[in-house]
């Protein structure tokens, strides 16, 4: 299970609370801003603003954080750079347009390593017919840190944001959780009795995730969603900012919980717990969607039949605050148990 939090006392917050101090003193009202800080994108009215909306947010990615250079090949790590950044586009229901690269790169990384890097980059933003369009790049002592500013647009009556969900909504996920923290276990511990060949489908859900842009946008498009976000900190974590958004609690049913196929038998292998990688291991950029339950048929009809995939049920939305994860009768909370970078480290 996850280590019990310490406090970080007054002058070390939490993400969440140093995210909040940023919100007070942004004064993010302005009469073409729609929604500031506080979602997966920030909502901007434009000139066409009945008919669309643009979607900005931005994402870093910091070598020894966010990936580690001994196992992660930089062409993917390029995909996993716009990757992310595409997840939050699509969180909202939106699709990528353009992408802005700034890059903070170590001289030794300046050849191959960097070619490799923007060849997966501009690889994974024509799969999803977005443009790298500007940037920056400046030298630093070691390593590389990666910062991508996404810009994409959805029509205005479709945005899908957190704060929608409502009491007795069914929670859906749209596909298999765990994997990617699964994937980058095994990675640390290959070369050390584990080879990772045999856990290729875990292993790529952390070094290649893929997001959800066609979901998102026909969910979007169904008008039977209320509320929708990804999951990059982990199911209990985001959870838990989507119901604090709604003002709403959440319960979550830990036989519902859907897992590679392959995420048993890697947690066995490894002494580690499947459950703890399903609920707080993070990285998985499926998307977390909330909507009323007697869409419930419809909803998996429609995705199964326009996409050929399952999308999952796992739980439902309750009045009382907080995240509960049900297991054989019993509950207990889980609220942010997820990644923090300032807890976590």
């Amino acid at each position: 299970m996850p280590e019990e939090r310490k406090d970080p006392g007054p002058d070390r917050p939490s993400e969440r609370e140093l995210i909040a101090r940023i919100r007070a003193m942004s004064g993010s009202v302005a009469d073409d801003l729609v929604c500031g800080i506080g979602d997966d994108c920030a909502v901007i009215r434009t000139d066409d603003g009945d008919r669309l909306v643009r979607l900005l947010t931005t994402d870093s990615l910091a070598d020894g954080v966010h990936f580690d250079r001994r196992w992660h090949p930089p062409f993917l790590l390029g995909r996993k750079a716009a990757a992310v950044n595409i997840s939050d586009v699509a969180a909202m229901g939106g699709r990528p347009r353009f992408a802005l690269l700034a890059m903070a790169v170590a001289p030794d990384l300046t050849g191959q390593w960097l070619e490799s890097f923007l060849q997966g980059f501009v690889a994974c933003l024509t799969e999803h017919d977005a443009l790298l369009v500007g940037g920056d790049t400046v030298s630093c002592r070691r390593g590389a840190v990666i910062t991508v500013t996404m810009v994409g647009e959805v029509e205005a009556g479709r945005v899908l944001f957190r704060n929608g969900a409502r009491v007795d909504d069914s929670i859906w996920v749209t596909g298999p959780l765990g994997g990617a923290a699964a994937g980058l276990e095994l990675c640390r511990q290959e070369g050390e009795g584990i080879s990772t060949a045999q856990w290729t489908d875990l292993v790529q859900a952390h070094l290649n995730p893929e997001p959800q842009v066609r979901i998102g946008s026909l969910l979007a498009a169904s008008g039977k969603v209320r509320s929708m976000m990804d999951l990059s900190d982990g199911l209990a974590t985001d959870l838990a900012h989507l119901c604090a958004a709604s003002r709403v609690g959440a319960e979550i049913d830990e036989k519902l919980l859907p897992g590679p196929g392959t995420l048993a038998a890697a947690a066995e292998r490894l002494h580690l717990s499947a459950l703890d990688w399903m609920i707080s291991g993070g990285e998985d950029y499926q998307l977390l969607f909330t909507a009323a339950a007697e869409h419930d048929q419809t909803l998996l009809r429609l995705v199964r039949q326009a996409v050929g995939r399952e999308i999952h049920r796992i739980g439902r939305v309750v009045e009382t605050p907080g995240v509960i994860l049900r297991t054989a009768g019993a509950g207990r909370r889980i609220d942010y148990q997820g990644y923090d970078h300032f807890q976590d480290r």
